[in-house]
């Protein structure tokens, strides 16, 4: 019974820290307009603000298992968290874009340890028999945070002020630490040499490819020779971190352990599937707010019950996760995610609230059955003391995997919409007698400049449509092509 509340009050306070961490990569999202006349910043300055966060937590979380040799599972959580609540504080009262931008940066370095730290710690504290339970339980922060994010952002920013974005980490990072230190107590803490080249060719590989990532479509990729010096040089740098890591096989950045069968591809499919599901959560408040006319707020109540899918469906799982072939609930996880996402895809122009969010539901339920049993598919045949750096290249994958399907799907979406655009307003032309009965029957003519606008509002509304539903279609297939790969796994998987 000891044993059971031990791993109970350690779950808390895991599952505590990491939701702190996860709201906080979205949290900020719906705020950006009111910090851009707060900071003096353009609409495309203010992407820094989200850039430069994604970019520090990227390099690090390959570092969260050399960190851990050096300072010990329980100093390492501690330190991050009280880290992330200083620069937290120091977001909220940031006065310039500059100074966000610093904050943000060293925010992200003191947040990356934590989740694939918290994730290692509960894979140790809960015995093999009983993994599958506990990867459940961490997925419900990993799934549900980010979707919780824009609408726990919407409200404060709505009935406070933006700064109350960051500012919110203070009382609940507070409570954190004093798990921290009443809970955990693991601390494989030992010697952990320094490799000075691999650190420089991960971070300098890793850094560049985010902000490639997440500037490219707005630099227009390849034809800025700032996107296109900085993608040779990423490629460059993250072959040579990859063949330096395989060479001396270390804890930093520790990409030798992809070369496990079950690792190697949970980490191709995780980082896939979040391509999918974060190029989703980006397009879904856009087409809320700007196809619908829903305010912010409702958009991010309207993401909401998708979080609340994936929890429940998750805490029904859980206790079928140590008893049944894993592949399967990963299958049937991915189908939900086709299936929802397929729906997004057939959305009118006109439509109810409750189909806008049926999809999501179907989706986050989804969700659920795939992230927990995932991870336990990754680790299962780790030795023990792989684990702190084969769940660090998991999260990195994931991580990874969001900005390139936020990149993605920005540039596809631009492009659809553009060609769509043009290939809509080719027939639009004075001589075309359906356009010529249509201004009659609106009672006007067609050279009339209000007629005019009219078309043109509704030739941006069809085009901005058909760019959401391709996309949409594209996650679709995302999802099929993963399907495919689930047979590749290890069939012993307990």
């Amino acid at each position: 019974m000891a044993n059971n509340v031990t791993r109970a009050a350690v779950t808390i306070t895991i599952i505590t820290s990491s939701l702190m961490v996860l709201i906080d990569m979205t949290v900020a999202n719906v705020a950006l307009p009111d910090m851009m006349g707060a900071l003096g910043a353009t609409s495309e300055q203010i992407t820094w603000v989200l850039t430069s966060f994604a970019m520090a937590e990227a390099i690090c979380i390959p570092l969260a298992a050399f960190l851990t040799r050096r300072l010990g599972e329980r100093h390492l959580l501690l330190y991050s968290i009280l880290g992330f609540i200083l620069f937290s504080a120091l977001c909220g009262q940031a006065g310039s874009l500059m100074e966000m931008i610093v904050f943000r940066i060293l925010q992200g370095l003191f947040a990356a340890p934590v989740i694939p730290l918290s994730q290692s710690i509960l894979i140790q504290v809960y015995p093999k028999e009983e993994q599958g339970k506990a990867m459940a339980i961490f997925a419900i922060g990993v799934m549900v945070g980010p979707v919780l994010g824009p609408a726990i952002g919407g409200v404060l920013t709505e009935h406070l002020n933006w700064r109350w974005v960051f500012y919110i980490n203070l009382p609940v990072g507070a409570l954190c630490v004093l798990l921290i230190l009443r809970n955990i107590r693991i601390s494989n803490q030992g010697e952990a040499p320094m490799d000075w080249l691999l650190i420089t060719t991960m971070a300098l590989g890793i850094g560049l490819l985010q902000m490639v990532l997440s500037q490219g479509n707005e630099k227009n990729w390849f034809s800025s020779n700032l996107i296109l010096f900085s993608s040779i040089t990423s490629v460059v740098m993250i072959a040579a971190f990859i063949i330096r890591s395989c060479k001396t096989r270390g804890d930093i950045a520790p990409a030798w352990m992809l070369m496990n069968r079950n690792l190697g591809i949970s980490c191709l499919l995780v980082s896939l599937f979040a391509v999918g599901t974060f190029g989703v959560l980006q397009l879904q408040p856009m087409l809320f707010q700007q196809l619908y006319n829903y305010p912010v707020q409702t958009a991010g109540f309207m993401m909401a019950p998708r979080g609340i899918a994936s929890a429940i469906v998750l805490m029904m799982a859980a206790p079928l996760m140590d008893k049944v072939d894993t592949r399967w609930m990963v299958l049937l996880g991915l189908a939900l995610n086709a299936v929802g996402v397929w729906h997004m895809s057939q959305y009118p122009l006109e439509v109810d609230a409750f189909w806008l969010i049926l999809p999501s539901v179907i989706q986050g339920a989804g969700m659920g059955l795939v992230f927990a049993p995932l991870s336990k598919l990754a680790f299962v045949t780790l030795p023990a003391d792989c684990v702190p750096g084969g769940t660090a290249m998991f999260n990195l994958c994931r991580t990874i995997g969001s900005s390139i399907g936020i990149a993605i799907i920005n540039t596809y979406f631009s492009y659809v919409q553009q060609e769509e655009w043009h290939s809509l307003g080719g027939s639009l032309t004075a001589d075309n007698p359906i356009l010529q009965n249509y201004a009659k029957w609106s009672g006007m003519e067609v050279t009339s400049t209000v007629f005019l606008e009219k078309m043109a509002a509704m030739l941006h509304q069809q085009s901005t449509m058909l760019a959401f539903v391709y996309c949409f279609t594209v996650m679709v297939a995302i999802y099929i092509v993963l399907i495919a790969l689930i047979p590749l796994f290890k069939r012993k998987v307990s």
